[in-house]
């Protein structure tokens, strides 16, 4: 894929209030373009909201961020036009109905239609469709998603895909858009753990086209990442680890996160999911 210009993105003191208290609170880190970023932290911490703000899909009320210079909460539309969410349950989800191909086609005819350049309206009808399909070939490249190992290739339809190639969908749809800042919420929900290492080996493969990518998770990769771990308002979780590198070791922390079962992690989800309801018809949009 064309190398693209990924979004540094910093972070001092963030936090934001929910209905119920604090969704998340003193989170800060630094973390160049092109970087992969793996937040993480127990359940009801915030994570999710932590994705969402940093994407410009919800307002925070502390502290301050910056995404590709672009400060936050003051500079909200700028970054929502230079990020895309890949699979963000309750948020954008995949219409279970389409096939792959319906699902990818309407991605392109909407890109085309609406958020392409102004210069490429100058172009021959001819020469926009030859360059969508050259853009959607990078995006499923990058992906990994190739279309002739489904079940029934392109006509599969999105609700008979497996998890991992549900997510390599997302992240090739949200690549479209050709975004400097790519975000993925539980990443590892409900994998094994050979399809949790084929799910990062995904974003470090994006993160090497130059895209920033940020993947909530419930254990960080082994290396390779700034770890960033959220925690709720009364400091349940302990120092955390901002911006730094991952290293081969795990901590204890690290180990409990990776010991959960499904439903736990699920149970995680739906609590992160209950702070963002606020933000949910603006991040639709998005």
């Amino acid at each position: 894929m064309t190398q693209l210009r990924g979004a540094a993105v910093s972070a001092a003191d963030f936090g934001l209030d929910g209905p119920r208290g604090p969704a998340f609170a003193g989170v800060g880190f630094a973390a160049e373009a092109g970087s992969l970023i793996a937040v993480t932290g127990p359940s009801g911490s915030g994570r999710t909201c932590l994705l969402l703000a940093l994407t410009g899909r919800m307002k925070a009320g502390h502290g301050h961020a910056k995404v590709a210079g672009h400060p936050l909460p003051r500079r909200m539309a700028a970054v929502r036009r230079l990020t895309a969410l890949g699979q963000v349950p309750g948020v954008n989800d995949l219409d279970p109905a389409l096939t792959v191909t319906e699902q990818l086609r309407e991605r392109v005819l909407l890109r085309r239609r609406f958020g392409g350049p102004l210069r490429s309206l100058l172009r021959t009808r001819r020469e926009r469709a030859a360059a969508s399909r050259k853009q959607l070939e990078a995006a499923l490249a990058t992906a990994g998603l190739e279309l002739d190992a489904l079940p029934k290739g392109g006509r599969t339809a999105v609700r008979d895909l497996e998890r991992l190639e549900e997510l390599r969908l997302s992240v090739a749809l949200a690549l479209l858009g050709e975004p400097g800042l790519l975000a993925v919420d539980d990443l590892d929900l409900k994998l094994s753990e050979a399809e949790r290492g084929a799910a990062w080996a995904l974003l470090r493969s994006v993160a090497d086209t130059g895209v920033t990518v940020l993947a909530v998770c419930s254990e960080p990769p082994g290396e390779g990442a700034v770890v960033v771990r959220t925690r709720t308002g009364d400091g349940e979780v302990g120092d955390r680890a901002d911006g730094d590198r991952a290293s081969g070791g795990k901590t204890a922390g690290d180990k409990a996160d990776g010991d959960r079962a499904d439903g736990d992690r699920a149970a995680a989800r739906e609590t992160d999911k209950e702070g963002a309801a606020d933000a949910i018809a603006e991040a639709g949009r998005a």
